[in-house]
């Protein structure tokens, strides 16, 4: 995502937790930042895409974050899946501490859609902020849809992860079906194309589910896991019946204890292999 704001020809400032991630971004024209702090003084919006709510809160507000900045005017932008709770309460502990505003904007595409520019971002937070980043969002992204209040996005993520997860868990099932009953299940994408059942996890996840294609994974089982589980917790305060999804989470918590937090998520369709 940095890399198509560069080739934009935007001027980009980058920091990350991992050190060893900066340097190509160095070397393709980014400047480097010695804290999150120091990235926001000299940054008029700041992007952030981190692995949960605990390491948003330490990008923030931990020694030298984003938090320790002067904030008045500007923005940021937290591409992460957390919590709709917890973007709610960390904008208000930010605007609060420096004045910045807040746009939920999780992603969904993986890695292939950060590469291509093809994501799907939806994004919570205030009209006008969301229209002041949308050039910038749309170098990285197919469409920005603004969903509603701060939070609206993190909601958003979830319905998006109910259905992926759910359609993780089912193509995997059909695999295995057709691989069990002797057909070629190679063909499935080719044979489905253009009926009700096609779809882009269809042509995807069905040849990297069957050939085993898992480097670089699409996304990890920890992470898939984690939007479940996060979905079932508002689904719970919500009144909100999510069977479908409750199966699958339970799905992926025995792919994590099969083939690690840290696998790819389309491992799930290992589950159903025949013992050897």
């Amino acid at each position: 995502m940095a890399r198509r704001l560069l080739k934009a020809g935007y001027q980009v400032t980058v920091w990350n937790r991992s050190e060893g991630k900066v340097a190509p971004l160095v070397e393709a024209g980014a400047r480097r930042a010695a804290t999150p702090r120091d990235l926001l003084v000299n940054s008029d919006i700041a992007f952030m895409c981190v692995t949960d709510a605990t390491a948003v809160e330490e990008v923030i507000f931990g020694p030298e974050g984003l938090a320790a900045s002067p904030g008045a005017g500007k923005l940021v932008v937290d591409f992460s899946s957390i919590h709709p709770d917890a973007a709610r309460q960390l904008a208000k502990r930010l605007k609060d501490a420096n004045g910045a505003g807040w746009i939920d904007a999780p992603v969904s595409g993986g890695t292939k859609g950060a590469e291509e520019g093809s994501l799907a971002i939806m994004a919570g937070g205030e009209a006008d902020d969301i229209e002041r980043v949308r050039p910038y969002v749309l170098a990285m992204a197919r469409r920005l849809t603004h969903m509603g209040p701060t939070g609206a996005g993190q909601t958003t993520k979830l319905c998006n992860q109910v259905i992926v997860g759910c359609a993780m868990a089912v193509l995997a099932e059909a695999s295995r079906l057709a691989v069990n009953a002797g057909i070629d299940a190679n063909r499935l994408p080719e044979a489905l194309a253009g009926g009700f059942a096609d779809s882009i996890p269809l042509q995807l996840f069905v040849p990297r589910m069957l050939q085993g294609i898992h480097s670089p994974p699409l996304g990890h089982i920890a992470t898939m896991l984690k939007d479940l589980d996060t979905v079932a917790d508002v689904a719970q305060a919500t009144s909100t019946p999510v069977p479908m999804a409750s199966l699958a989470g339970q799905l992926f918590r025995l792919a994590k204890a099969a083939h690690g937090a840290e696998a790819d998520a389309l491992e799930i369709y290992k589950l159903s292999a025949a013992k050897r």
